[in-house]
């Protein structure tokens, strides 16, 4: 409990795209029952990660002003979302999403003004080298979560405040493309110009894809709803643009990071053995395949029609064996205990 880490809400967000995407992919019975899962996890995660807060105030400060753990707080603004998500597609729950909506809002502007100012007036910083990982960007995903369920509430709620809504989800979409390449390029030129060992190659540099594949999802939601936001359509060319751009960004990345994780395994033999980072590995598989499918749609793209099937399996497949190590580790620890 002591250590738990910031970002174990990574579970939530991973689960909460897996099931949207086994939706749109004709699992209605896999989708529901990875729903329900989330709404336990997420559940309990609140539970543990207060508890933590109030037992242990000072590994949780500590945590909060650390360069490494600090961005994983902004799991639970992800989370928020992605289950507001969930209970607007599958329970069909308007006032839920708008509260998780509201919730995961409030998380964002809590965490990156208190985060963020702490990393800058904080005396002692690492290095480069030593504080920038692939987690930073969880802020991106961050904010293009909320940027991509306030889109999809939009539709439900009526004027003005559909209006408004579009405006606020244009806002945080804009934010969250500023801020990724803000933080993009520190970790492009971290990778590229100093030392790279294979332990640095945390599972959360997959965001580096996860950040552009929600963004992707983001952009497509707003073209969707330009028909009823007068100010959406005038930026139409803007707005497909950029979500092809961040599209295609994401696209790139990934045999990037195939290579670097080929390299890390196979030529530098690093062990692979099960941490809660890699749930932030699983969640950008799932939202490729999902952002994927509904621009191809919302765009007309039908020639992409097999690559977000084909990422959903192995999406799926990374949550299943992600489970499967999660279920063994907390086997052994009650085995350990009962010693």
């Amino acid at each position: 409990m002591q250590q738990l880490s910031p970002a174990y809400f990574a579970l939530v967000m991973a689960t909460g795209i897996v099931s949207t995407g086994a939706l749109d992919f004709h699992l209605p019975w896999l989708a529901k029952g990875l729903f329900v899962f989330n709404l336990a996890a997420f559940a309990v995660l609140t539970g543990l990660t207060s508890w933590r807060a109030i037992r242990y105030p000072a590994h949780f400060l500590a945590d909060m002003t650390d360069h490494r753990r600090a961005p994983g707080f902004f799991t639970a603004v992800e989370a928020s979302c992605i289950l507001g998500s969930e209970f607007l597609l599958l329970a069909h729950s308007v006032t839920a999403a708008t509260v998780l909506l509201a919730l995961g809002t409030l998380l964002w502007v809590v965490l990156t003004y208190t985060i963020f100012t702490a990393l800058t007036v904080k005396h002692d910083k690492p290095s480069l080298q030593e504080g920038l990982t692939g987690a930073w960007l969880i802020a991106v995903v961050a904010a293009q979560s909320i940027a991509v369920l306030a889109a999809m509430i939009a539709r439900e709620w009526p004027e003005p405040h559909r209006l408004e809504l579009n405006f606020f989800a244009l806002a945080m979409w804009s934010w969250g493309g500023m801020l990724y390449i803000w933080i993009i390029s520190l970790i492009f030129y971290r990778e590229t110009f100093f030392a790279f060992s294979p332990g640095d190659l945390t599972p959360p540099y997959w965001i580096n894809m996860g950040a552009m594949a929600i963004s992707t999802l983001a952009g497509t939601e707003l073209v969707r709803n330009a028909p009823d936001a007068p100010f959406l359509g005038l930026l139409l060319p803007f707005l497909n643009g950029f979500t092809v751009f961040y599209w295609a960004t994401g696209t790139w990345w990934i045999p990037m990071l195939l290579v670097l994780y080929a390299w890390r395994h196979l030529v530098r033999r690093f062990p692979l053995r099960y941490d809660p980072l890699y749930w932030g590995a699983v969640f950008p598989l799932g939202m490729y395949a999902v952002a994927t499918k509904q621009m191809a749609a919302t765009l007309q793209l039908p020639f992409l029609a097999p690559l977000p099937m084909a990422a959903f399996v192995v999406a799926l497949a990374a949550w299943t064996l992600a489970f499967a190590a999660l279920a063994w580790q907390m086997r052994a620890q009650a085995l350990d205990g009962t010693r």
